[in-house]
């Protein structure tokens, strides 16, 4: 059962919000303040934190600062209302998992706790690893798919060290525990650590652990994550994120099989496969961007390349079937398919957050309808509207490339959003990273 500290000084927000969790099956301690919630972080027992930003001794932000200097790994959603929504934003960018505001939708709630417990490193602790997997996402049967499917077969038994090419949202941790699962380290842990979202000066720490008294904040000894992956696979995602002393700390451990804790003389003997991953080409970009080429070549034993959604719309009804089928077990509902409007409205459109979009986009779907079909006016905005471009581009025999209508939907997203980039990435279904280097690419800063 996962555990959940929850911070509120409204004590009726927090009664609501502590019987809604116990009912759907989570451990729940609530405190008032700053100091009480730091006390309770400090002794280890919280899975994941839920604060309010305005607090009696403090705010959500200290309690988000101090989680991130003695547990980085620890979730952190912040409550705020809507006049703090720039704080919320701040908070994302610091490294919070989410945020959501006031009046609270418990069902929006319960989604992003669900959604922050089961990533990464906390798969094991909340119903094991290879049962989420399995409800993750399926495979799909088009000839890209298959593809995939032999690439990952024919790796998996190896002991070669991995690197996993695709864009946001393809799925690349899935085709990683795949890999695990398939190998003989399947009975071993599978640790995934997301490189983008660690800050750089703790980096180091969070990979090779450290030793009590070895910086300021190093209040005890910490197991990094090379050592949890012992006997396993340690699966680094958006490793090109990495700074340049912790890419030679990398590399050296890659060909030593050796690592050595912060503030330690004393070598640890590891043995974990290495998995990693990136959005964006790690060799072109070594130069430019300060990534090693002698790490890229001891990662890239083996590449496996992701296609997009794009590139494989024959899995597209596939997926949606499968979407539909998690989002009705997991809100209770009964949706039984899509119309064949809504569906052609999804075929044409070019899904720039890939699966994890689609799924974003059916879970809404689901959650909204009141019927047991999906119809068009469930889609979000932006969809319908690149639909209507789309037919309208057909009419004056007119065509835009893909990249434009991507800086389109972006453009438009922005201005929607008011220039708000932590919520333009969650409607894109992208992580702020990429949308950082889309806006980039496309002068929209």
């Amino acid at each position: 059962m996962a555990k959940i500290l929850l911070i509120e000084d409204d004590l009726s927000y927090s009664r609501i919000i502590q019987n809604f969790m116990e009912n759907n099956g989570f451990e729940v301690r609530s405190s008032q303040k700053v100091s009480d919630g730091i006390s309770i972080i400090r002794s280890g027992w919280p899975d994941l934190i839920i604060t309010d930003y305005r607090l009696p001794d403090g705010n959500g932000m200290e309690i988000l600062d101090f989680t991130l200097k003695v547990q980085p790994s620890l979730k952190v959603i912040l409550i705020t209302s809507y006049s703090d929504i720039r704080i919320a934003v701040k908070a994302m960018k610091i490294g919070a998992t989410d945020y959501i505001t006031k009046p609270i939708n418990p069902e929006e709630l319960l989604e992003s706790v669900r959604e922050a417990l089961m990533t990464g490193e906390n798969l094991d602790a909340y119903g094991g690893s290879e049962s989420y997997q399995n409800q993750e996402y399926i495979e799909g049967s088009s000839d890209n798919a298959k593809k995939l499917e032999e690439q990952i077969a024919l790796i998996a038994p190896t002991d070669l060290n991995v690197l996993i090419l695709g864009e946001t949202g393809t799925g690349k941790e899935f085709v990683a525990k795949k890999i695990h699962h398939l190998s003989s380290r399947k009975n071993g842990p599978f640790i995934a650590v997301d490189c983008g979202a660690i800050p750089s000066e703790l980096a180091s720490s969070e990979l090779f652990g450290h030793v009590k008294g070895s910086f300021t904040g190093a209040i005890d000894n910490k197991t990094g994550h090379f050592e949890r992956a012992n006997g396993g696979t340690l699966f680094l995602d958006e490793v090109g994120n990495l700074g340049p002393e912790t890419q030679m700390m990398l590399l050296r451990a890659i060909e030593e099989r050796k690592i050595r804790k912060i503030g330690s003389n004393t070598e640890i003997q590891i043995n974990a496969r290495i998995i990693a991953a990136t959005n964006e080409p790690l060799k072109a970009g070594g130069i430019d961007r300060g990534f090693r080429e002698d790490l890229f070549h001891r990662l890239n034993e083996f590449s496996i390349s992701i296609p997009s959604l794009r590139e494989r719309k024959e899995d597209l009804k596939r997926f949606i079937n499968f979407f539909i089928h998690q989002s009705n077990i997991r809100l209770k509902k009964s949706v039984s398919g899509i119309s064949e409007e809504t569906f052609r409205i999804l075929r044409e459109y070019s899904w720039p957050g890939n699966l994890r979009e689609l799924k974003n986009v059916i879970r809404r779907a689901v959650l909204l309808s009141t019927i047991n079909t999906l119809t068009p006016d469930l889609l979000p905005i932006e969809i319908m509207e690149t639909s209507r471009q789309t037919h309208s581009q057909q009419e004056d025999g007119s065509t835009k490339s893909l990249e434009q209508q991507e800086k389109e939907l972006i453009q438009k997203t922005l201005m929607e959003t008011k220039f708000n980039k932590s919520q333009t990435a969650k409607l894109l279904g992208i992580d702020r990273k990429t949308l950082y280097n889309k806006m980039q690419k496309y002068d929209l800063t």
